[in-house]
């Protein structure tokens, strides 16, 4: 039986720069619905149901970041940014809102394409929301029976460690911010509290990556978070 193709929602107000991006997915076989401005594309959101949705930040009629923030109040369709906005406070804002990935125009379409393709197969293989475990390269996280592996050695992780390993996981492949990180792992009152970001993933590295000083699992995005790899080569 032959799938659809995957519907992507684009929201972006210049029109040329909307028919770079629909020429350019509709030539990777997805189905592209757009739209020029933010009211539009929280209806479309809501009536077409699309499996990803691109958004730029400039918007005519409200801030890009406003989309998010209403669309996160109740749907989890992964979101894509995609803004000259270049400033580290906008990009972790974004993330924060709720967006998934951000990249700065002008962007590469390959790319574009590849985070795409990375996001849902992301959300293909985590029906419900919920991931059983995470295998890459030696690393093995079991994250309903609470193991973790490092090749055949179980790696014993304190409760905060693996909470932090975890929230990573559940987001591989995706940039998390400190904020998030601090407020899913330590609770909404200790978002200010990144040194303990930084005392808790080096004992993580310190107990998972051959090379903590170079590692291949967890990678600094710096300024902005951390992000679990979901490939390694």
């Amino acid at each position: 039986m032959i799938q659809p193709a995957p519907l992507l929602l684009v929201v972006e107000d210049d029109p040329q720069f909307r028919q770079l991006l629909n020429t350019t997915l509709e030539a990777q076989d997805y189905s592209v619905f757009a739209t020029a401005n933010g009211r539009d594309g929280l209806i479309a959101a809501r009536n077409r149901q699309p499996s990803l949705l691109i958004l730029d930040l400039g918007l005519p009629d409200m801030d890009g970041q406003d989309v998010i923030r209403r669309l996160r109040k109740w749907s989890d369709m992964p979101i894509i940014v995609l803004s000259a906005r270049n400033q580290e406070n906008d990009i972790t804002q974004a993330l924060d809102n709720g967006a998934d990935d951000y990249l700065i125009k002008p962007f590469n379409a390959a790319e574009l394409v590849s985070r795409i393709k990375a996001l849902l197969r992301r959300i293909a293989r985590m029906p419900g929301g919920s991931q059983e475990f995470l295998h890459v390269g030696e690393l093995k996280i079991e994250l309903t029976k609470r193991r973790v592996f490092v090749g055949v050695e179980e790696i014993h992780l304190t409760p905060i460690e693996f909470r932090l390993l975890c929230v990573l996981a559940r987001n591989a492949g995706l940039v998390v911010t400190h904020r998030q990180l601090l407020e899913k792992v330590w609770g909404p009152s200790f978002v200010e509290h990144s040194h303990y970001l930084r005392i808790y993933m080096g004992q993580l590295r310190h107990k998972i990556e051959a090379d903590p000083a170079r590692p291949r699992y967890l990678l600094t995005e710096a300024g902005i978070g951390y992000r679990l790899c979901d490939e390694v080569f």
